[in-house]
């Protein structure tokens, strides 16, 4: 045991980590570098020892051998949803200063077996990082099924995110424990179509302009600059502060089928917007997504926050962005609208969409992009 635990110390002494593990462990443990774990989603590997992102969605699968399986991760990483064998999937916290060892199973039944790992948060805040697993004893990672061959890149808001859609009232505000990407709508019409789905969302960003900015717009940090990288800075300054978002995203790692985008809702939040601009933004992110994804179809979506004017208004734009397309050659443009939030049984936080109202914006979106793609 004692050789095993230095073992343990001395891998963490690898990775920089200043964690305090106070208890001995017993096991194999096993690196992020291990062939046999499969990536999903904007993750940095600039340092491959340590797996970096703050999208959420992000997917770490593997399947392994033995009784038992613990992760690593960097203390203050925030919130995954784990899901062992097609069992129930259960939340799991690194929250506190010195959480970097969670037990995923324990008394599985002898044999192999297969863990699915997602980021359900958004990590602009805590920089999670992935650094690795521990078996039993002797036990190793053996070859995962493979990935879905259909892909699909969500680009969005709080929507996407799953902002608060665990709260259980329109009135209280953001917690990282009510946040939830694995029940978004988008997570949802994934598994419903067997798809990879691949996310670029955080809460707040807009098309030209972010929550509650100026009228002339967030030029700075608006989704057609965080687009182009690995994960995203809500303040320009942060990028000097963790080195993986400075990097340029790398889009041959990820070629989608189709592209659903989701915002306006933001651009269009308190009464101090252009809808000039709010266009030209839709139009400068549809040339940057059609410039590195040149063979997707790409849909433009709204829902489920706006209303009234808005709403009629975000609509009329996107109806004109994707009929200009169309007309000047791009004929893989589309335009589909989700349900808006009708009553508060289906609000979650800060009435954002609960997970009722999430099932139901995923069974719109699925039956639309199953005729769309002919994914029967």
């Amino acid at each position: 045991m004692k050789r095993t635990f230095f073992a343990f110390l001395m891998f963490l002494t690898t990775l920089g980590v200043n964690a305090i593990i106070t208890v001995p462990l017993k096991g194999t443990v096993i690196k992020p570098t291990d062939p046999h774990i499969l990536y999903t989603g904007r993750i940095s590997f600039t340092n491959p020892e340590r797996p970096a992102w703050n999208f959420p969605g992000v997917q770490i699968i593997a399947a392994f051998e033995g009784t038992s399986l613990r992760m690593i991760a960097k203390p203050q990483s925030g919130y995954f949803v784990a899901q062992i064998d097609g069992a129930e999937p259960f939340k799991v916290a690194f929250r506190g200063e010195r959480d970097s060892v969670v037990t995923l199973a324990t008394a599985l039944p002898e044999g192999r077996h297969l863990v699915r790992l997602m980021y359900v948060i958004e990590g602009y805040e805590f920089f999670p990082e992935f650094w690795g697993f521990v078996l039993d004893k002797g036990r190793q990672l053996v070859d995962a099924p493979q990935l879905p061959s259909r892909k699909i890149e969500f680009i969005g808001n709080s929507i996407t995110c799953g902002y608060g859609n665990e709260g259980l009232k329109k009135e209280e505000h953001f917690d990282y424990a009510t946040e939830n990407h694995y029940y978004s709508y988008a997570s949802i019409t994934a598994r419903n179509l067997e798809a990879q789905h691949w996310v670029v969302a955080r809460s707040g960003i807009g098309a030209y302009r972010n929550y509650d900015g100026p009228k002339t717009g967030n030029p700075e940090s608006h989704m057609p600059v965080q687009y182009e990288y690995t994960g995203y800075a809500w303040k320009p300054e942060l990028r000097k502060e963790a080195t993986f978002l400075r990097e340029k995203w790398d889009f041959n790692r990820y070629q989608p089928d189709v592209v659903c985008i989701n915002l306006g809702t933001n651009d269009l939040s308190t009464n101090n917007y252009d809808a000039t601009l709010l266009k030209q933004g839709y139009q400068k992110l549809l040339k940057l997504v059609r410039q590195h994804n040149p063979k997707a179809k790409i849909v433009f979506l709204t829902g489920s926050m706006l209303y009234n004017q808005e709403l009629q208004l975000a609509q009329k734009l996107l109806d004109e962005v994707t009929a200009e397309a169309q007309k000047a050659g791009d004929k893989e443009v589309y335009r589909f609208d989700m349900s808006p939030i009708d009553g508060n049984a289906f609000c979650g936080n800060d009435w954002h969409p609960n997970i009722y109202q999430d099932e139901k914006m995923a069974g719109e979106l699925t039956a639309y992009l199953r005729k769309l793609m002919n994914w029967f």
